[in-house]
């Protein structure tokens, strides 16, 4: 991490604090600072080569979207995630994005529609060479998801999905890590969300959306309650 870190000083792109909160966000999303850590400042302001100031701005950046939390008198944390609120997340994502489908049916151009049954097939080639079905996993899924997310053409919808929840739900992933063969059937289930936005068909568009989401929580459910059991 420290490699990636030293880079921010010759970084011309975006302030010192935008770089730092972008670096930091995917190291925790990835598990290079592991859920549940110490953010140290002084660590982290050596690593990168910079004072307190920038670096703390980046912290409370990255506890509004809700990867880190402070505690009186033990300082911020990257967030430790329960199943309880991964299942949470996914209620919340179903009447989001149930939403952002509908509008997005509406308001979607015929070029962005496109780019979206191209990224589509990609997955699907995707999926035909991946015999682990790891489509659910991987941030091809999610993109799907960021892509009509977008499309609804709603800043405060998008604000709240894909700057923040986004992340979120990136990390919950790779902290679970939980193996699924899911992947061949949520990719038949996004083909149906797209058919219904190409036909500008905003409640099908939805419906397809909600039960997408459902499946893919109450699939979580059974895995989760799998391993309860081995435990």
């Amino acid at each position: 991490m420290v490699g990636a870190l030293s880079q921010v000083a010759g970084d011309s792109a975006g302030t010192i604090p935008d770089r730092i909160f972008t670096l930091l966000r995917e190291a925790i999303v990835e598990g290079d600072i592991p859920s549940g850590s110490k953010i140290s400042e002084p660590e982290l302001a050596r690593a990168y080569g910079i004072s307190r100031g920038p670096l703390r701005e980046a912290i409370g950046r990255l506890e509004a979207c809700g990867l880190v939390v402070r505690r009186p008198n033990v300082g911020a944390r990257v967030v430790s995630l329960s199943s309880e609120q991964l299942l949470e997340i996914f209620h919340v994502r179903e009447a989001l994005e149930g939403m952002a489908a509908r509008l997005a049916a509406q308001h979607m151009t015929n070029d962005e529609i496109a780019e979206l049954r191209a990224l589509l097939e990609q997955h699907g080639e995707q999926i035909e060479r991946d015999t682990g079905h790891a489509y659910f996993q991987r941030e091809g899924d999610l993109d799907f998801h960021f892509r009509i997310v977008q499309g609804s053409h709603n800043q405060r919808m998008t604000g709240l999905l894909c700057n923040d929840l986004y992340h979120v739900v990136r990390l919950y992933r790779y902290q679970f890590g939980m193996p699924s063969k899911r992947g061949p059937r949520a990719f038949v289930e996004h083909g149906y969300i797209v058919d219904a936005i190409e036909r500008r068909d905003p409640e099908m568009a939805e419906l397809m959306m909600r039960a997408h989401i459902r499946a893919s929580r109450e699939n979580v459910e059974r895995l989760l309650q799998e391993t309860e059991n081995q435990g």
